[in-house]
């Protein structure tokens, strides 16, 4: 995670070639083997030193370590990196009121998602420079769960009654004091932080309860926006949201009830629908299968348990396809450059399977370990 001169994880010796070993079965054979060793060198690089490529996300790298860093735990891995360096890394992003009397001048108190976004930006009107967002937030307490920091310590209250005031009179949130786009991730994020630091007073759940549920589609999936098209990432927020406020049972699928006002038995249809042919999952209709969606539609379907209606089977086959031959997951199958980002999902959806030997339990709605709850 630190600094330095980036290099490209595919370019090295991971343990031997693509063509090599596994007793000699041919290359469609191997690729259905989960490559335990290979995955640990990619994310092992990647929570040492960001190749190059991701220069370009500097303002994220706070949710690239959470990735990395949570890639390292669910393979049971994270005695490579040194977790108080970690946590005090984190921890330096914080924005912190200068007085006591400034967590309330309409500044949001969380993290900021990089060391640029901790400087003033040019024809911003910011007197008190403060680039924290949501997000950041989120991915930082993500960190800070996982590699065992005790987020007690932390000045919640400054954070949490700044962050109240990122809500919308719609129910919605802000990610960022000086403004942004509104929709479900931010309220996703906004449920995932009171639920982290176990304190709920940093939103409204009966306004924001209203906005999610004025994003369900007429086919039962979530958009982004009330009116927008359902979309596997915004279904997830949503119904993860929902849960974490204590809106959803976990047995909501097995009865059929109406929860919350969702239309279950559309929200059920439209998740099972996306699972194509060749096993994986799509975001939207008339889609291509993507890894991520394995575990965005997968975990909406954890939660509301209905996950033993898809086809176990047919999902870690089409995941295995989209492995790397140099550790790491692709966006679709059989391609060979990894990213950090599916390669985090595609861990995180073969956890939901609970078939691979050596993959820690995910804590499906806040995306973390359930060891680090």
């Amino acid at each position: 995670l630190g600094s330095g001169e980036a290099r490209t994880p595919a370019k090295q010796d991971l343990g031997g070639s693509a063509g090599a070993g596994a007793g000699g079965r041919p290359p469609e054979m191997r690729k259905r083997d989960f490559a335990r060793a290979h995955h640990m060198a990619f994310f092992d690089a990647m929570a040492t030193e960001l190749p190059g490529d991701y220069a370009s996300q500097e303002v994220n790298h706070l949710t690239l370590g959470y990735f990395a860093i949570g890639g390292l735990s669910l393979l049971r891995e994270l005695d490579r990196v040194n977790k108080d360096e970690i946590a005090k890394w984190v921890l330096s992003f914080q924005v912190h009121p200068e007085t006591h009397g400034d967590a309330d001048n309409g500044l949001f108190y969380g993290f900021c998602g990089s060391r640029s976004t901790q400087f003033p930006l040019p024809n911003v009107k910011d007197p008190c420079h403060n680039g924290s967002h949501l997000a950041s937030t989120y991915s930082a307490l993500a960190i800070l769960k996982i590699v065992g920091y005790d987020v007690a310590n932390i000045d919640s209250k400054g954070l949490l009654s700044s962050m109240k005031k990122l809500q919308q009179p719609d129910g919605s949130f802000m990610p960022t004091h000086i403004g942004a786009e509104t929709d479900l991730r931010f309220v996703y994020c906004a449920a995932a932080i009171c639920s982290m630091l176990d304190d709920w007073t940093g939103m409204n759940k009966l306004k924001a309860k209203e906005y999610l549920l004025n994003c369900q589609s007429y086919d039962g999936g979530f958009g982004m926006v009330p009116g927008s098209e359902s979309h596997g990432g915004g279904t997830f927020c949503a119904v993860a949201a929902l849960h974490l406020m204590g809106f959803v049972q976990v047995d909501l699928a097995s009865n059929l009830r109406d929860s919350a006002s969702i239309d279950i038995h559309m929200l059920l249809e439209w998740c099972l629908q996306r699972q194509v042919t060749d096993g994986g999952f799509q975001g939207r209709r008339n889609k291509p299968s993507d890894t991520c969606y394995a575990f965005w539609v997968g975990g909406v379907l954890k939660i509301i348990d209905a996950y033993h209606l898809i086809d176990h089977c047919a999902l870690r086959e089409f995941l295995l396809t989209c492995q790397s031959p140099y550790g790491g997951f692709t966006k679709f199958p059989y391609d060979r450059i990894p990213d950090i980002y599916h390669s985090y999902y595609g861990l995180a959806a073969l956890s939901l399977l609970e078939e691979e030997e050596g993959l820690e339990p995910l804590c499906v709605e806040l995306g973390i370990l359930s060891a680090a709850l």
